[in-house]
């Protein structure tokens, strides 16, 4: 009785123009965001907000999703767990949106995943890799990039398989986050017979790395390897180098890489960072060459970058969802549809999606802050 009088309310909605429910109605589908927009981590989720109305407007154009248009309300939780809940709890009670995109973090995404799951809300392309969002039983999910283990595993075979670096340190920021990466690069480590010869930790939010920095500058480490946000991984780097603490320095793609090169300026160069999307500048790409195009015609002079082409293909991948869900919408339909996707190729972004598979892309792309502060492919 109670999926009838659902299913009578939602047809009701959508009769009558300005009535919704689960955020659709004659003319409109909305979408909620929650990340930071402000504060140490206000690039990641600013970002993510650019590359999904990049995708949204562009879909609208084209005459949107079953004649609707699409709309994305975001949300600043300031990269706090405790935010992030009280907007969920608030989004979920407001009935205004068919589904969640684009969260930014892991401790943020820990809090509010259960939320969204017990209230069958779509989880669409969180930006973190964390492996408990790639649990088979959470089927309201759906990642688009590859786990965190995917990018330390590569960070390790660069600095050790490759550039045969002996001794590997790390700096990881102090919540789920950064223990995520620290048990990444310890199993990489360990497979090949080795363990970390320091760690330092700083706590989220703040730039206060100056004490782990001297504990890991007495192990003389070789290389260090960094998981956390820009501003204190900047904070970090430039610290390191007015001591004259210079090893190879590598860092995940939560980073933010234009922030993270933005912050440091010249003495960004030589730092490595890890990438889940393909290059933002490979025009040759079609999926490039449609986010760079989506991306101007929002905005005249935004700038592409990894961040916001990550967004881009979150929001690729929700229409898709949407269009499959059917002409008349609902947060049940649309997990339906997220959970038939299959194989979707976006023109040099394929994501395959399968039983028991939530998460639509493997690789990992090594690149290198340049002297001009652009990056190269490694």
């Amino acid at each position: 009785m109670k999926s009838i009088l659902l299913g009578h309310a939602l047809a009701l909605a959508l009769a009558v123009p300005g009535l919704a429910a689960q955020g659709v109605d004659g003319s409109t589908v909305r979408f909620a965001q929650i990340a930071a927009l402000d504060g140490p981590a206000a690039a990641l989720g600013r970002g993510m907000q650019q590359g999904i109305a990049a995708a949204f407007e562009e879909a609208n154009r084209a005459g949107g999703v079953h004649g609707r248009m699409l709309s994305l309300d975001s949300m600043d939780d300031g990269y706090e767990p405790d935010r992030s809940v009280t907007h969920i709890r608030q989004m979920i009670a407001g009935d205004n949106h068919i589904g969640l995109i684009g969260p930014v973090g892991t401790p943020t995404s820990r809090a509010m995943q259960p939320i969204a799951t017990e209230a069958g809300l779509p989880f669409i392309g969180p930006f973190t890799g964390a492996g408990f969002l790639r649990d088979p039983e959470l089927n309201n999910i759906l990642n688009v990039r590859a786990t965190y283990a995917a990018e330390t595993e590569e960070w390790i075979a660069h600095l050790v398989d490759t550039r045969g670096l002996k001794s590997i340190a790390i700096l990881y920021q102090d919540d789920g986050f950064g223990r995520v990466g620290l048990a990444g690069v310890t199993a990489a480590l360990d497979r090949r017979g080795m363990s970390l010869v320091a760690e330092g930790t700083y706590t989220r939010n703040t730039t206060a790395v100056k004490s782990a920095l001297l504990d890991i500058r007495k192990a003389k480490p070789d290389a260090v390897v960094m998981v956390g946000a820009y501003k204190p991984i900047a904070e970090f780097v430039r610290l390191a180098q007015r001591l004259k603490f210079t090893p190879e320095y590598a860092t995940i793609s939560f980073v933010g890489s234009k922030a993270l090169a933005a912050e440091l300026g010249a003495q960004g160069e030589g730092v490595i960072i890890s990438q889940v999307v393909p290059y933002p500048w490979n025009t040759d790409l079609p999926v490039v060459a449609q986010y760079q195009a989506a991306l101007t015609a929002v905005d005249p002079a935004a700038e592409a970058g990894f961040v916001s082409l990550e967004g881009y293909i979150v929001g690729r991948i929700a229409i898709e969802a949407l269009k499959r869900a059917g002409p008349m919408p609902s947060r049940a339909a649309l997990i339906a549809a997220m959970q038939g996707l299959g194989t979707v190729d976006l023109g040099g972004a394929e994501l395959r999606f399968g039983p028991g598979d939530n998460q639509g892309m493997e690789q990992v792309f090594l690149t290198r802050i340049d002297a001009n502060g652009g990056f190269e492919p490694l």
